[in-house]
């Protein structure tokens, strides 16, 4: 195992991810979750992990002989902000005399504005500029912000690296990225199209490329990140050239709990017929639509493909809405791509399910593409490879998405490791 261990961590508002990743082989050592943060109740998961590098004898020194997969876990009743679970996290390392073997922390940032372009080292510049941001992604950046403090207080000497969900879209064209609204909204408040999971389509689209024995640089792709929140990019000679959120990532497709697309009239329709405020629109369109919303029954796609097999109807509508839409936006992103060499899926659902999948290129036949089944039903968890038909162009990939490597090879990088 190297001696250089970066440290990644992604923070919400009551939670806070974290994997110790060597920097050489890009192993994760150990990864954490900490949960229900700043309630009493807040607790932090441990997991380890085999890694090929280490000896039994240190793995019994280090993890006291747990295996790979065995969780542990800590309340964090005394302490239970994020604060709290950095330290819980660095009292972990140092149990196992792994503390002096972290070089530098990664930080998952969602929103970077225009003023970001790639992944930079942490400064009071830096986090200036991430308050300033706060209006574009209020739920995230303050969380991203809390982490980035707490890694600071508990690890003072260690460079701190943000790695931006928007910094990939910065590539995109003007006419991409504008909205048909008043210039002014651009000029004083920054109201653009920004998107996100940018670190994901960052990883994924080599990976891809190389599965079709060629240069990302040479390449025309469509990626779809799809998860509890979804979205798809067009990336064109390894730039982002337009993808389906917007300044905020509540635009695009149907998502677990989110509406994706919908008419911009909803919020005074409701306020008129339901009596509802911008608030609780807001709150609607995140947290209680898609196939939640649709379904009436859950936002995760397993219980919604379960479902449907045993023919529920709100999850058989669910799953042809989701898959109905995430088709349309494949299509229109060709025009940005000038055409397509692969369709790519990536992310938990895109990884793990053929059905999604199998539906969504039934719809896309005018665009040359299709699904081998066996293929199709042969690459999840974890696996990756062309499920298209043999020799039939574009073809149709799957591609595991690694953030956690991405945002650690980008510190690496930036702290000179």
């Amino acid at each position: 195992m190297s001696d250089k261990l970066i440290l990644v961590l992604n923070c919400g508002s009551s939670s806070l991810k974290g994997a110790l990743i060597d920097n050489h082989s890009g192993e994760v050592i150990l990864s954490c979750l900490a949960e229900k943060l700043t309630t009493p109740d807040a607790y932090i998961t441990f997991k380890y992990f085999e890694h090929p590098n280490v000896k039994p004898a240190d793995r019994a020194s280090w993890f006291n002989g747990r295996a790979d997969g065995d969780k542990h876990e800590v309340s964090l009743s005394g302490n239970h902000d994020h604060t709290g679970a950095v330290q819980a996290l660095l009292d972990e390392l140092t149990t196992h005399n792994l503390q002096n073997l972290v070089k530098a922390i990664g930080h998952r940032v969602v929103h970077g504005g225009e003023k970001y372009s790639g992944s930079v080292v942490i400064t009071d510049d830096v986090i200036a500029t991430l308050e300033e941001c706060i209006p574009l992604a209020p739920l995230h950046n303050p969380a991203n912000l809390t982490g980035i403090r707490a890694a600071q207080s508990i690890f003072p000497e260690l460079t701190n690296v943000g790695v931006f969900d928007t910094a990939f879209h910065q590539t995109m064209p003007e006419h991409a990225y504008t909205y048909a609204v008043p210039r002014e909204l651009y000029r004083k408040y920054g109201f653009r199209r920004y998107g996100f999971h940018g670190t994901s389509f960052r990883y994924v689209a080599p990976a891809a490329a190389q599965i079709l024995g060629k240069n990302v640089e040479d390449c025309a792709l469509v990626i779809a990140h799809l998860g509890n929140g979804a979205s798809v990019c067009a990336v064109k000679n390894g730039e982002s050239k337009d993808t389906s959120m917007g300044v905020t990532p509540l635009e695009g497709l149907v998502m677990g709990t989110r509406s994706g697309d919908i008419d911009p009239s909803t919020c005074s329709f409701l306020a008129e017929n339901a009596g509802m405020d911008v608030k609780a629109v807001t709150d609607l369109l995140n947290k209680k639509s898609g196939l939640l919303g649709i379904s009436e029954l859950s936002n995760d796609c397993r219980t919604i493909q379960e479902a449907a097999d045993e023919g529920h109807a709100g999850a058989k509508l669910a799953l042809e809405v989701m898959t109905y839409r995430l088709a349309k936006y494949i299509a229109s992103m060709a025009v940005a791509t000038d055409g397509i060499d692969a369709l790519v899926f990536t992310g938990g659902i895109g990884e793990n399910s053929n059905v999604v999948r199998s539906k969504t290129v039934g719809y896309l036949g005018f665009l040359g593409l299709t699904i081998d089944e066996k293929a199709n039903d042969a690459t999840r968890f974890g696996a990756a490879g062309i499920i298209s038909e043999a020799g039939k162009t574009p073809a149709v990939l799957v591609v595991p998405t690694n953030e956690e490597r991405m945002i650690a090879m980008d510190t690496g990088r930036l702290a000179g490791l």
